[in-house]
Order: structure tokens, then C-alpha cells, then sequence
């Protein structure tokens, strides 16, 4: 599990070096986000903490956002139907994502097949990676049932 002291001591550093101020609630909402505990749009972000903590408006939680993904801890995962969905990373590891294109549930998986596969492919062709991204979208479970017609007897 990550340390969030020690990663608010490295954003506080990281503000500092890039000459942004150092306010409570960039420190705050690091707490929050990494509680959230799912994927979000930042709007629902904005929701959720306007709802709850009343902890910061919406302009200071798009900007501190920005910077999260700036320094690293929050990534875009998926850009689907004019919506981007964020993650906070944690140090979980690598993992990738099958997107419901119905009911929009998002199911993290890992396969060290896959990843081996994306290893040998990149020496294959003298490629070094920087990062990657698998999105399978399709229809979960529930909604599959729920699509499939029920047999009469």
C-alpha cells in the first residue's frame, strides 16, 4: 500500500520545484482522491467532494488534478463517448482494463501472458517502451444476461 505521508512530501516538492503554491487543499484532496477507490471523470470527482467535504471548488480540483497527473499519480485510463476516465495509481502494479460498453463498469485485470507478449514484440523490434495501455471494451456479465433472451417453456 502506498505511503500517502510520503507521497504528499513529494508533491509538496514537486509544487515547490515547478514554482506552484503549496495550499491545504492540493494536500487534502490527495487524501480524498486516493480513498475514492474507483475510476472517476473529474466532474464526478468535483461531485463527490462538493457533496462531502465541501473541500475545495471546482476550479482548484480540475487544477490540482492537472497536477496529480502532471506528477504522476493520477493517469487517464480510457477516453470513451467524449469522457475520460482517471485512475489514482497506486503502486498496485501494472494491470489493464475491460470497459462495459453498456453499463460503463470497468474490470482491472493483469495477464503475464499479455505482458510478456508486449516484451518480446518491443525486442523484436528494438523498441523501447515508455508505457501502455489495454482497453478490451465489450459487454460485462450482467449485461450480457440482460440482453440474452429469456427461453419459454
Amino acid at each position: 500500500m502506498m505511503n500517502i505521508d510520503k507521497l504528499k512530501e513529494e508533491f509538496r516538492a514537486f509544487l515547490k520545484k515547478h514554482n506552484y503554491k503549496i495550499t491545504k487543499n492540493r494536500l487534502d484532496l490527495i487524501d480524498v482522491i486516493a480513498n475514492y477507490k474507483k475510476h472517476f471523470e473529474i466532474e464526478e470527482l468535483v461531485s463527490y467532494i462538493q457533496s462531502t467535504q465541501k473541500l475545495a471548488s471546482r476550479a482548484t480540483i480540475y487544477r490540482t488534478v492537472k497536477l496529480l497527473i502532471d506528477f504522476g499519480i493520477i493517469k487517464e485510463i480510457i477516453k470513451q463517448n467524449n469522457k475520460t476516465i482517471y485512475e489514482f495509481y497506486t503502486q498496485e502494479g501494472h494491470h489493464d482494463h475491460l470497459i462495459c460498453i453498456s453499463c460503463g463498469r470497468i474490470i482491472e485485470f493483469f495477464n503475464e501472458d499479455i505482458e510478456n507478449l508486449q516484451e518480446e514484440i518491443c525486442i523484436k523490434h528494438n523498441f523501447l517502451p515508455t508505457y501502455h495501455r489495454l482497453e478490451i471494451f465489450g459487454l460485462c456479465e450482467q449485461c450480457l444476461k440482460e440482453k440474452q433472451p429469456t427461453k419459454e417453456k
